[in-house]
């Protein structure tokens, strides 16, 4: 483990609270060719820009596109870019390049940043459901349901919330004193494994942490739901098999899995929700035969 000493210069001190000049990130620990698999997410992060902002693109220059449900499509591509830039690079510079220590002020934004936009990602995927929900249950409706304005505001609501949090669990850290191990035993700075570290009350993040889990055993709890209406009966045991077996996992295991949750999405989800649509693909096709009429117009 990696630890800091109150005596040394390197910690800021105040009345209250003791802070390290900087954190140790220790994930990816004495896994074997890691590099190969650097060099995976440094492929995803470039396919995730191309992707991301081709689609962006598409959405901003083809005005058919500029509907409610493309503005939710265009906000979920922009989170989708953002938050991946605002993952990989620093992941791929600490682990790769070795630069594992992070100062404390960076390591707090780093977390706010990666924890907004993967947040912001969930409810924008969340706002698309209750557009396709609106669009199945009330056909007749849809149109004076989800409008631009309705759109926006639940959008906007969802920046504000999810920003409004981040910035309070970055307070929370920010009253912690870390008195010996400054060791983040994860891949990026994230919220648990660093207020874990503290020596005196965290009791504020215990409960912001607790309250995220309570959403997301709830998500679990439908998927339950749902699996319970399933036919056969082992397709039932087989789910939940999966799910116990997940508890048992490597440590460096469930790093990577970790690290595959929050980057390969931002891949997939442009290609899922937009580019195998009928209406994007017909945008692209328009852009392509603009693109042609300028080229001969300028000959």
């Amino acid at each position: 483990q990696v630890f800091c000493n109150s005596t040394l210069p390197t910690s800021i001190f105040n009345s209250t609270f003791v802070r390290p000049a900087e954190f140790y990130l220790g994930g990816f620990y004495n896994i074997p060719h890691v590099k190969y698999y650097y060099v995976f997410l440094c492929f995803v992060y470039i396919m995730t820009v191309l992707g991301n902002g081709f689609l962006l693109s598409v959405i901003y220059l083809v005005k058919t596109l500029h509907s409610p449900k493309y503005i939710i499509v265009f906000n979920l591509a922009f989170t989708d870019l953002c938050g991946s830039t605002a993952l990989i690079p620093k992941l791929l510079d600490t682990f790769l390049l070795n630069r594992r220590y992070i100062v404390y002020e960076a390591c707090l934004a780093h977390m706010f940043f990666v924890l907004l936009f993967g947040g912001i990602q969930s409810w924008t995927l969340v706002t698309m459901a209750y557009d396709r929900l609106i669009a199945i249950c009330f056909p007749l409706r849809y149109h004076s349901i989800i409008t631009t304005k309705s759109v926006v505001v639940i959008l906007l609501c969802c920046w504000m919330f999810l920003v409004g949090i981040m910035a309070t669990s970055a307070g929370f850290i920010n009253r912690l004193s870390f008195c010996s191990s400054i060791e983040i035993k994860s891949f990026f700075c994230d919220h648990g494994p660093i207020y874990q570290l503290a020596c005196n009350d965290k009791s504020y993040s215990y409960i912001l942490a607790t309250c995220a889990v309570r959403v997301v055993l709830v998500s679990y709890v439908c998927i339950a739901i749902a699996l319970s209406r399933t036919i056969s009966r082992e397709e039932r045991l087989r789910a939940l098999e999966t799910s116990v077996l997940t508890s048992y996992i490597h440590p460096n295991a469930r790093i990577i899995n970790s690290s595959l949750t929050f980057t390969v999405p931002s891949l997939l989800n442009p290609i899922i929700y937009s580019l195998k649509t009928e209406e994007v693909r017909n945008a692209i096709k328009k852009l392509c035969r603009r693109a042609k009429m300028r080229k001969i117009n300028a000959k």
